[in-house]
């Protein structure tokens, strides 16, 4: 259709407008020099729109081909519609509640505030705000449509005015839904097209800044439209919901970045004290242990299993079950090894190690249980390096998904092709048995390509698949694949920038590990530095600039900003002294950092640090 294309750039960061702009011509780009907000952005774009059906459209969605054409033909033969929403679904298939909405009020909000909504999610009482009760494959007439696809006729916006840039991000589309209606138009949630918004872009939704900007847009909306009473009430309310998800959400942080390591010693220290009494009591009552060796010898394993956590990965952002039990037997495995080499005065008793060292993982277990499903963690299943993604597309469209695979080293996750005409037998099935396929291989996650296949086939197959299976895609001419499993975090890309062993977290702290290694042992070791380092005091500097994570002693020779994040290297990557000028030419300098940052192995570290001990003074 004849149609034009605006995107407004609200000053992002990874020179996206640089990328985009040669590849579609077409399209008219506005780069911002700051984030203006949503309203704003919009309206800026709508200055410069000369459509008679104007849509406003987040960027983090895939739309179906047919879309537009549909909606339109809803406009016309709907005289009364004033604006149009469709029906939403995030990375997985699953239905996205605020497609229909609404309006706020005080008492849908004392309900969403303390849950009864999702309780009764049906309910035209306890859900009104997500207006629950009405069918989501149906057409019907809602009081708000969602800015991420908002569908407005020009001569409604030249009537009741565009989007109040009062909001920055949140309560816009509420507000303009609002005045649409009350100027006498309708505005429809139009099912029979279905886009997919993967959210979490803009904000996270269990953040607090999320719930700081929602409800203060709400209290926005409130004291415009309503009157003094309900706006007061509506606010207190407000407060009440900001102060509650504040302290749950310090409550959270602090649990995640610093009590959760002390959580964890605080139950281990308990685990052993009462496998102690009870191996006292009911094992070996004739049994008297030294006090004062027990108060050494379990806050000492206690420490040593925190080091082995860390380092295994249990305190990343994400939990996963196999590293609590790599931690655990590990650290387990360690103690009782070195229990054996201790001399018989300093030995109590193998079998409270033992016994304490499984009920303290059951108790982390529950705890961990209990603290995913209230929210405060994330939980992933373990790495599977198992072939698990099936690639929807053409051979072509195959190879092209495997060459991005690869150079995101993710190409033996690959396992197959699935056809997407029935005449195709090169591959292990057809895209209409995907169901069927998933109970006789072993699948994980599908990549499906937009090509010969139309993102219309592609949503309309992908909502019937289970809900434990990763869905990504790749659009035709495209360098990546995209998805996202749940609304309330970030998205992810499969590209070749994204292919860094240096980015992986595990051989990040093995990094640094040997980073503190090295300075301790140069500081410990300084007066016979003297003799082997050039430029002692200077290595000395170095080593503490490197204790305390200013420098890294291996790292870039550039200061290229595409590469995961390092900091100032004593030593570049290409084995010259970093503060002194370097031979070779800046691009020659860019692809060793690349090859770096790319291939990092912790060995290559130390044959490096090795070979240039003597010039880590500079």
């Amino acid at each position: 259709m004849p149609a034009e294309i605006i995107v407004i750039d609200n000053n992002s960061a990874d020179e996206s407008i640089e990328y985009l702009s040669p590849a579609f011509p077409g399209v008219k780009f506005i780069a911002n020099k700051e984030n203006t907000g949503f309203a704003k952005a919009c309206n800026q774009g709508l200055k410069l729109a000369a459509g008679k059906y104007v849509l406003f459209l987040n960027p983090d969605t895939l739309v179906p081909e047919d879309c537009f054409v549909k909606c339109i033909d809803f406009f016309e033969s709907h005289a009364d519609a004033g604006a149009l929403g469709v029906k939403m679904l995030d990375g997985r298939g699953r239905f996205l509640r605020e497609s229909k909405r609404a309006f706020p009020s005080p008492i849908t909000s004392l309900y969403k505030l303390f849950g009864l909504s999702k309780l009764f999610p049906r309910s035209k009482i306890f859900s009104k705000y997500h207006l629950g009760n009405l069918d989501e494959n149906k057409v019907n007439e809602v009081d708000v449509l969602a800015g991420a696809f908002m569908m407005v006729k020009r001569e409604v916006l030249e009537k009741v005015g565009s989007f109040d840039e009062i909001f920055f991000m949140y309560g816009e589309d509420v507000d303009l839904s609002y005045r649409i209606q009350k100027a006498g138009y309708r505005n429809y949630y139009f099912a029979d097209s279905a886009i997919i918004h993967f959210k979490g872009e803009s904000t996270r939704k269990g953040s607090m800044n999320y719930v700081r900007m929602f409800y203060n847009a709400m209290s926005i909306f409130v004291r415009k439209h309503y009157g003094k009473g309900r706006a007061g009430f509506f606010n207190f309310l407000i407060h009440i919901a900001i102060w509650t998800r504040a302290v749950l959400s310090a409550t959270g942080r602090f649990i995640r970045k610093i009590g959760l390591p002390v959580i964890d010693a605080g139950v281990i220290l308990l685990c052993f004290w009462l496998v102690k009494n009870i191996w006292l009591i009911w094992v070996r009552p004739e049994t008297e242990y030294d006090q004062r060796l027990l108060w050494i010898a379990f806050p000492a394993y206690t420490v040593f299993f925190l080091i082995t956590a860390y380092y295994a990965g249990l305190y990343d952002r994400w939990y996963k079950r196999t590293e609590l039990i790599s931690s655990m037997l590990v650290a387990t495995v360690c103690l009782l090894a070195a229990y054996a080499l201790l001399p018989e005065r300093f030995r109590f008793s193998r079998g409270i190690l033992l016994f304490g060292s499984v009920l303290a993982f059951m108790t982390i277990s529950v705890l961990r249980w209990i603290l995913i499903r209230t929210g405060v963690l994330s939980y992933i299943k373990g790495k599977n390096d198992k072939a698990t993604t099936l690639i929807v597309g053409t051979e072509d469209e195959y190879y092209q998904v495997a060459r991005l695979m690869k150079d995101a080293g993710l190409h033996e996750k690959i396992m197959d092709r699935v056809a997407i005409e029935e005449n195709d037998i090169s591959s292990v099935g057809q895209m209409k048995n995907l169901q069927q396929l998933g109970k006789t291989i072993p699948f994980r996650e599908i990549v499906f390509c937009e090509g010969k296949l139309s993102f219309s086939k592609i949503i309309e197959s992908f909502q019937h698949l289970p809900g434990n299976i990763s869905i990504k895609f790749h659009a035709s001419y495209s360098r990546s694949i995209v998805g996202s499993d749940s609304k309330n975090t970030s998205g992810e890309s499969v590209s070749a920038e994204n292919g860094f062993n240096l980015s992986d977290p595990y051989k990040k702290r093995l990094k640094r590990l040997i980073d503190i290694a090295i300075s301790l042992i140069g500081i410990i070791s300084f007066p016979l530095q003297l003799i082997i380092v050039k430029n002692p005091v200077q290595f000395f500097v170095n080593c503490i600039s490197v204790l305390f994570a200013q420098k890294t002693w291996i790292g870039y020779a550039t200061g290229e900003k595409k590469l995961p994040h390092l900091r100032p290297a004593v030593i570049a990557s290409n084995g010259v002294v970093a503060s002194v000028n370097q031979p070779l030419p800046p691009e020659s300098l860019q692809m060793l950092d690349y090859w770096y940052a790319r291939d990092y192995e912790p060995s290559a570290d130390l044959r490096l640090l090795w070979k240039m001990y003597r010039k880590l003074g500079g």
